[in-house]
């Protein structure tokens, strides 16, 4: 259904050493700014886009907005936990672990990326 996520950062070399950190935890290869200064990150049919804003206004944070990545295993969870905070993310909500839902258990990690928006990395439980 989606071609593309499209995130706004008022720091570029900030956003690259969380985003190649982050998505460098589950296999992604870091990003190198392109002619309009914007990295993009594709990983597993994915791709991730973060730029400045092109109105020049200042880039904020969705509010109730949620960008999830799938993970591999409940360990790939923590590693990106883990590269998010060391490199200016913030763990918020619950420290990464199961959580049940009606549809099957799924293993969440949440931050927020230096920016403000908030990230999920969600590994989708074997059923028993």
């Amino acid at each position: 259904m989606f071609s593309h996520i499209m995130l706004g950062s008022n720091d570029i070399a900030r956003s690259k050493q969380f985003y190649d950190a982050v998505l460098g935890a589950m296999g992604c290869a870091p990003a190198e700014p392109n002619a309009k200064g914007r990295l993009t990150y594709t990983h597993g049919g994915g791709r991730l886009v973060i730029t400045k804003p092109l109105n020049g206004e200042p880039a904020t944070a969705g509010n109730g907005s949620t960008i999830g990545f799938a993970v591999a295993s409940p360990e790939e969870a923590d590693a990106w936990h883990k590269a998010g905070v060391a490199n200016g993310g913030e763990a918020i909500e619950n420290p990464p672990g199961v959580r049940h839902s009606p549809t099957g258990d799924l293993y969440l990690a949440y931050l927020r990326d230096p920016d403000g928006n908030k990230l999920c990395a969600l590994y989708r439980m074997p059923s028993e």
